[in-house]
Order: C-alpha cells, then sequence, then structure tokens
C-alpha cells in the first residue's frame, strides 16, 4: 500500500481524529457553524513568518525594516492582530488601503505608500499624510507631488529590466524583458533626479519589485536584479535606504523546496552590506498564504464523458490566483474516515476535477487532481489560501458572500 505524500501537513496543518486541524481548531466543526463559503487564518503561523524574516534580517547586521503588503490580505482583525505584534507596517497601495491601516491602529509613518497612475485626489491625500513614507514610480508623480509637497523626502520606485517569480511564470513578473507599466527605467532615470531636484523633492530611498513567489531556484536571478539594482542606488548621493519589495515565495506542490532564507539574507548583506544601507522588504505571500485555509462545500459529483466533476460552491470569485495565474491549487478533504496512509494509498484515490459555481469555463479550480473519493454534501478545504484571495473577491454572478475569522490557538 502506497500513500500519496502529504507534503502540506505540518504541526498545525494537519488531520486530528479524521478532521482538518488549522492553528488546533477542527475547521470542519467551526466550518459547520459559520457556513460556506469561509477562510480560516492562522494568527500564530502569521507570526511566526514574520519572526522568521526578522531573523533573517537581523542576521545580515544592517537596520531593516518590514512592511506587510496589504493587498494580500486586508481582514481588519489580521490587520489588527500584526499592529498588536509590533513586528511590521504596512505596505499600500491606494488611499483607501493607507486609511485602513490607520483605521487598525498603524500610524501615517508606519506606512510605506507605492502605487501606480496615481490621481490627483490620491495625491492630494498622501500630502496630508507628509510621515507616510512615499515611492513615486514616475516623471508624472514626482512632478505632481512636488507641485504639492516642495522640501518633501521620498523614495523612488525603479524598473531593473529584470523579473522574477514563482516558476518562472511571466504572469507574475513586474519586471522583464517586456516593458512593464511600474517603476523608473534607467534612461529615464537621470530626468527622474533632475525633476526631484526642481521641486526639492529629496530622494532618499530606491525601491524596487520584480515579481512574485521566488524559491530556491530563482535566487540567482533574483541576486541578478539586485546588482541591476546597485546603479540605480549609485547614482544617488546621500541615499539611506533600499526597499527590495515583496516576492518571497513558499511551496505549492510538492516538489517546491521552502525559500532558503539564510541564503537570500546573504545575498542582501554581500550588496548593501558594504554601502551600509537600511533594507526594507514587503512580504504578503511570505507572511499570510500558508496561514490560510477556504472551506467549501460539496455541491455536486457527476461523471461527464471521462471525467469526474466535484462541484463546490465556490469559485474563481473568491480565489484568482489558480485561474488566472496558473498558480498549483492544492484541495484537501476536511474530513477523512480512516487513517491517513489507507485513506491516501494510491489504490484508495479517485482522479476528479474541481469545478467552481461561477458560470464561467475557466472556473475549474484543479483539474485531474488524485483525492479520497468525495461525496455530497462533504467540506472541501483549499490551503495555501491566505493572501491574494479574499482581498482581490469579487461579487461575479452575485456569488461573492464568504466568511472570515482569525484563529488563536487555544
Amino acid at each position: 500500500m502506497s500513500a500519496q505524500p502529504l507534503w502540506w501537513q505540518r504541526d498545525d496543518l494537519t488531520f486530528v481524529d479524521g478532521e482538518l486541524n488549522l492553528a488546533g481548531s477542527p475547521l470542519g466543526h467551526l466550518a459547520e457553524g459559520m457556513g460556506t463559503p469561509t477562510f480560516f487564518y492562522s494568527a500564530a503561523r502569521v507570526r511566526a513568518k514574520l519572526e522568521q524574516i526578522h531573523a533573517a534580517l537581523g542576521s545580515t547586521g544592517l537596520a531593516y525594516r518590514i512592511f506587510y503588503a496589504m493587498k494580500a490580505n486586508r481582514f481588519a482583525p489580521l490587520l489588527t492582530f500584526l499592529r498588536g505584534t509590533g513586528l511590521c507596517g504596512i505596505d499600500a497601495c491606494s488611499p483607501q488601503e493607507l486609511h485602513h491601516a490607520l483605521s487598525c491602529g498603524f500610524s501615517a509613518g508606519d506606512v510605506s505608500y507605492t502605487a501606480t497612475a496615481m490621481s490627483e485626489t490620491d495625491l492630494d491625500i498622501l500630502a496630508r499624510h507628509p510621515e507616510t513614507l512615499i515611492n513615486c514610480d514616475s516623471l508624472s508623480s514626482i512632478r505632481r507631488l512636488g507641485q504639492r509637497c516642495p522640501g518633501r523626502e521620498i523614495g523612488l520606485r525603479i524598473n531593473p529590466g529584470k523579473g522574477v517569480s514563482y516558476g518562472n511564470n511571466q504572469l507574475l513578473q513586474y519586471s522583464g524583458g517586456r516593458t512593464t507599466k511600474f517603476g523608473i527605467y534607467r534612461e529615464q532615470f537621470a530626468d527622474a533626479l533632475a525633476m526631484a531636484k526642481q521641486y526639492d523633492l529629496k530622494v532618499v530611498r530606491i525601491h524596487f519589485h520584480v515579481g512574485i513567489g521566488y524559491l530556491p531556484p530563482q535566487l540567482p536571478l533574483w541576486e541578478q536584479v539586485v546588482e541591476e539594482c546597485l546603479w540605480f542606488i549609485d547614482q544617488v548621493p546621500g541615499l539611506r535606504s533600499v526597499n527590495m519589495g515583496g516576492g518571497l515565495g513558499l511551496p505549492h506542490v510538492l516538489t517546491d523546496r521552502p525559500l532558503d532564507l539564510e541564503q537570500w539574507a546573504g545575498i542582501i548583506r554581500r550588496h548593501f552590506g558594504p554601502r551600509g544601507l537600511e533594507v526594507c522588504v514587503e512580504p504578503g505571500d511570505f507572511v499570510v498564504k500558508d496561514s490560510g485555509v477556504l472551506i467549501l462545500r460539496v455541491n455536486s459529483v457527476e461523471k461527464r464523458r471521462e471525467t469526474i466533476y466535484v462541484g463546490v460552491d465556490g469559485g474563481f470569485n473568491l480565489a484568482v490566483e489558480p485561474f488566472f495565474y496558473q498558480l498549483p491549487c492544492e484541495p484537501v478533504p476536511v474530513r477523512i474516515t480512516g487513517p491517513v496512509a489507507e485513506v491516501y494509498a494510491a489504490e484508495a484515490l479517485e482522479t476528479v476535477s474541481i469545478a467552481g459555481n461561477i458560470n464561467e469555463a475557466l472556473d475549474v479550480w484543479a483539474h485531474d487532481v488524485a483525492l479520497p473519493p468525495l461525496a455530497e454534501g462533504d467540506l472541501l478545504a483549499f490551503i495555501n489560501i491566505g493572501g491574494y484571495a479574499s482581498a482581490m473577491s469579487s461579487n461575479h454572478c452575485m456569488r461573492g458572500q464568504f466568511n472570515e475569522r482569525l484563529l488563536f490557538p487555544a
């Protein structure tokens, strides 16, 4: 009897007496009480991930700051919890995110603000928060901010022309061979500095963010990105800090290896250490993604030609990444009826496709996955869904309702 490896299991995400538990809480029991769809997040897991980044950056010997990327998950109880830990500030990309951070207890000085295509209203709001750390990503934003706030300290978001992402997926890259909308390219940089000087804006920070979800195979390429950014850094006298954006990844399938934070920190130390710069990072996915589980209910199980479709009560409007960005998706039964080794034995599994309830052809969570047999009424969990899921949800087909709950250890 050969069992399929449950690569995703860990102490705080595992089966206990036949029921999937997160943070010591039985998810089936909780979902029955709250209904489905429901997102559950582990506060302890979020804190542990932040502490891992602190340890890695602390090993560099450099001053550093962490800004959690709110766009990954803006659930207010989660943000309030983060503020209480004191382990991070907030990375915001809209005035509404800035205001939401303030409402959850963060100060304006705790917020690093980086946005694109900023409106006049956006800039008017930012002008009212002089403590917020603004990174301008275009000549237009430099000019229009300078007209409002001469003398202000700013950062410049640059585009090094190289991207890095999970599995080298170009859909997840913010910079690369193809021209993107993000940041100031090398050929524009002198004009950007001149414009900042014209309005007495003091450039104290370089910001770059080039992609999402990189893992050990992508670290050599990420180091090349860092090397490209050094050219920009060396053009700015008196620069104080460099913001490396986010993009730290985590495993999505059995063959993925966790990001080697020691190696990552070594790259930072090697290139920024001699310059004595403060280093900043804006993790989102790395902090929250594997803290979260989405529970859906199986509505139907039906064979169509050669394919068994398992229909569930939620679709791509609740979590776009598996559908739009082609990120791997891991469905897990919430309840099993025997030992894991028996339930997941190869001969006990059934190949199915998991379909959502949105009336669109692409609304299939996973194609041809091997799972223990499922029946109508069963609960199904999707792991690694704490980031870029609920925060990107929509009311498409008017099926946008869901619940969220932050879990704490008993």
